[in-house]
């Protein structure tokens, strides 16, 4: 086998310029990312309810990465994957509350590979930003389907999708689709791979299945339905079948267009298991690999997932490596494997070339974070306890909320030996206090909402991207007509060119016949701000306001016409008027 191509200075964070191959001479990459499967989520992973014979296949033909970590959650997990960067670094690290939008400045994968000459596509779930700068057709994707916001279902989505028959969006433009999501972005890929143009291909495929509400046609859960696992389980692994069938379908397809030799193909999930498994201790609901812990846990059943890669043309399949390993490994691994200029970034991850070619010894002991960072960073303390969960990984320690556990004795995370080992304790706190005193400059940044841009004017966006001031964030369109619900929140924007900007205010999503019931609606953003009184039945308020140029927060209140409480508006579209009179100072 031809030996990989070596990576220059990457981890020293050196700028590498190496002289670039010919495009077509490069591998193809298709990474793929599932959404809530866990690492025991697989029947090659001794799932008892579970067929996947695609991915066992899969497995028996890559490397498996069999200690491999992620994030606990969605957003956190892909904006680290995109950048080789902690999430806590680039500005997304939750799925909601204004912090779910990857820092624009940030060079993310797919700009790698288009510099190199690759065409690069993206199918089903993003979840790192809607608007401009944000969606992926941005951010170095030629083409793109895809739905918004977390999931098929939420804000920002047509109100009717519920994973069947439904509108995503088309680079940016909402087109309906025949069939199920997963069918749908697999097919949709399928196609892309198969355009007539001599590049290598770069594929990000990131279903939106298995996550909640779960749904999947009726033939792929009735198995489940029958072996008496409760329903959301059911559909949860009916889900999981449905996904291995695609895959079956996309390798066989590059095996029939000869790719297949030449094709990285990488296998991943964003965090543990949803719904396979309660997470508890030596629970037998469900099978989670003898692992403690879910989806959102510091444990390794929140993090720990499964990770196979197959290149027929450089790597001899058929085997495991066992050492630690996480998604921020992958650009720096996919930028050495195609010969990409890396650049000046000094990645948090590593390349896995070494272990990749079956050179296991030479990869050394690391330490790694893991957080559950629910909304705004929080400052450490002294002692390295915050008020979030953390752990700190190492090859054969976890240290978890303070706790220590031997995972090669304890992979289940059930005996803590930390008073046998305070020196181990003490070094793990030390690396996390040092993570910190680097991320913590980044506690005070907003990724903004961007108003005015020739690019994309006007602009939409909702209330998942608040930062919530009353109530709690929600992401289901179904929650808009919750009569109950006074939620309200502030966006962070930057107003591009001083002008007049007209805001339209709506509780529902446009083209939904549905009244505001609001009598009143008022708008604050930086120094200016207005009032209106308003019809409860219209569905929509508008305001114009001539604003400077420069950062500001915006706010909005309607007043229920009914109870006389005030919740924000779910839903704005703001336009950039032209030639609409005098123009204010720039103000920065």
């Amino acid at each position: 086998m031809r030996p990989l191509n070596t990576l220059c200075a990457l981890l020293a964070g050196i700028s590498c310029h190496v002289a670039p191959s010919v495009a077509e001479d490069r591998p193809n990459v298709i990474l793929i990312v599932t959404d809530d499967q866990g690492y025991g989520d697989l029947a090659c992973h001794g799932n008892p309810s579970l067929r996947t014979p695609n991915l066992d296949r899969l497995r028996s033909e890559s490397v498996s990465l069999t200690n491999f970590h992620v994030d606990p959650y969605c957003t956190p997990t892909r904006a680290a994957l995109m950048t080789g960067r902690y999430c806590t670094k680039v500005g997304a690290w939750t799925v909601t509350r204004g912090r779910q939008l990857l820092d624009p400045g940030e060079r993310i994968m797919p700009e790698y590979f288009a510099s190199a000459g690759y065409r690069t596509g993206m199918f089903g779930k993003w979840h790192l930003g809607d608007p401009y700068p944000y969606a992926p057709r941005f951010r170095g994707f030629e083409e793109t389907v895809r739905h918004k916001a977390g999931g098929v279902d939420e804000l920002g989505n047509p109100p009717e999708n519920s994973f069947i028959d439904d509108s995503y969006f088309r680079n940016g433009r909402a087109e309906k689709f025949k069939g199920y999501c997963t069918d749908v972005f697999f097919r949709e890929a399928l196609r892309f791979i198969g355009t007539d143009d001599s590049r290598p291909f770069f594929v990000y495929l990131a279903t939106n299945a298995m996550h909640s509400p779960f749904g999947v046609p009726e033939r792929y859960r009735r198995r489940f339905d029958e072996q008496g696992h409760p329903e959301n389980r059911a559909k949860f692994y009916g889900m999981i079948e449905n996904f291995d069938d695609n895959l079956g379908l996309l390798m066989r397809e590059l095996k029939e267009r000869k790719l297949e030799d030449n094709t990285i193909l990488i296998f991943m999930s964003d965090n543990g298991t949803s719904a396979g498994s309660d997470g508890k201790p030596g629970s037998a609901d469900g099978f989670n690999s003898g692992m403690r812990g879910k989806k959102g846990s510091v444990y390794d059943g929140g993090h720990r997932v499964p990770c196979f890669v197959r290149w027929p043309a450089e790597i001899a399949g058929g085997r495991e490596f066992s050492g630690l390993t996480t998604h921020r490994d992958w650009l720096p691994t996919l930028i050495e494997a195609c010969n990409l200029n890396a650049g000046p970034v000094r990645f948090d991850g590593r390349s896995m070339a070494a272990p990749l070619r079956g050179e296991s010894s030479t990869w050394p002991d690391r330490m790694l974070v893991v957080e559950h960072q629910d909304g705004m960073l929080e400052s450490a303390l002294p002692n390295g306890s915050v008020s979030h969960p953390f752990a700190v990984l190492s090859e054969r320690w976890r240290l978890v909320n303070g706790k220590l556990y031997d995972a090669t004795k304890d992979p289940g995370q059930t005996n803590d030996v930390a008073k046998a080992h305070p020196a181990v304790v003490n070094a793990h706190l030390q690396a996390y206090r040092d993570y910190w005193e680097e991320i913590g400059s980044a506690k005070e940044r907003y990724s903004r909402l961007q108003l005015g841009h020739p690019t994309e004017n006007p602009t939409e966006f909702t209330a998942r991207d608040w930062f919530p001031t009353e109530g709690k964030v929600f992401w289901a369109t179904s929650q808009t007509s919750d009569d109950a619900l006074f939620p309200n929140g502030y966006w962070p924007v930057h107003v591009r060119e001083a002008g007049t900007y007209r805001f339209e205010l709506r509780r529902y999503p446009e083209g939904v016949t549905q009244p505001i019931g609001a009598s009143r609606a008022r708008i604050s953003i930086g120094e200016k701000s207005a009032t209106a009184d308003t019809r409860p039945e219209a569905e929509t308020v508008a305001f114009e306001l001539l604003l400077p140029q420069g950062p500001a927060m915006l706010r909005t209140w309607l007043t229920d016409a009914a109870s006389g409480r005030e919740r924000g508006a779910y839903f704005i579209k703001v336009l950039r008027q032209t030639g609409s009179g005098p123009q204010p100072e720039r103000s920065d």
